[in-house]
């Protein structure tokens, strides 16, 4: 279920959360993110809270693209964050 509907720092900690989660799951941190693409239905309402990412990225931010879209699969989402990660055996 969509939440913090209208609050785009919210739902960047929530995705960021998640992705978190994924990551652990398979043995991987942020710092193996190799490229993180965003997408966002607010591009001036993401670049005001853009700086959230340095609490997660805390070494080296990943080479990506952010853009701006009309809308996402879900309406009420502002924002989707695509991630690839490369860990070494």
């Amino acid at each position: 279920n969509p939440t913090a509907i209208g609050d785009m720092a919210q739902q960047m900690k929530n995705c960021y959360a998640s992705l978190e989660k994924i990551l652990n799951h398979y043995g991987c941190t942020f710092d193996d993110v190799v490229e993180e693409n965003i997408f966002t239905t607010d591009m001036p309402q993401f670049l005001q809270n853009a700086a959230y990412r340095s609490t997660v990225y805390t070494k080296n931010f990943p080479t990506g693209t952010w853009l701006g879209v009309k809308e996402l699969a879900i309406p009420v989402f502002m924002i989707e964050i695509e991630l690839e990660v490369y860990k070494p055996q």
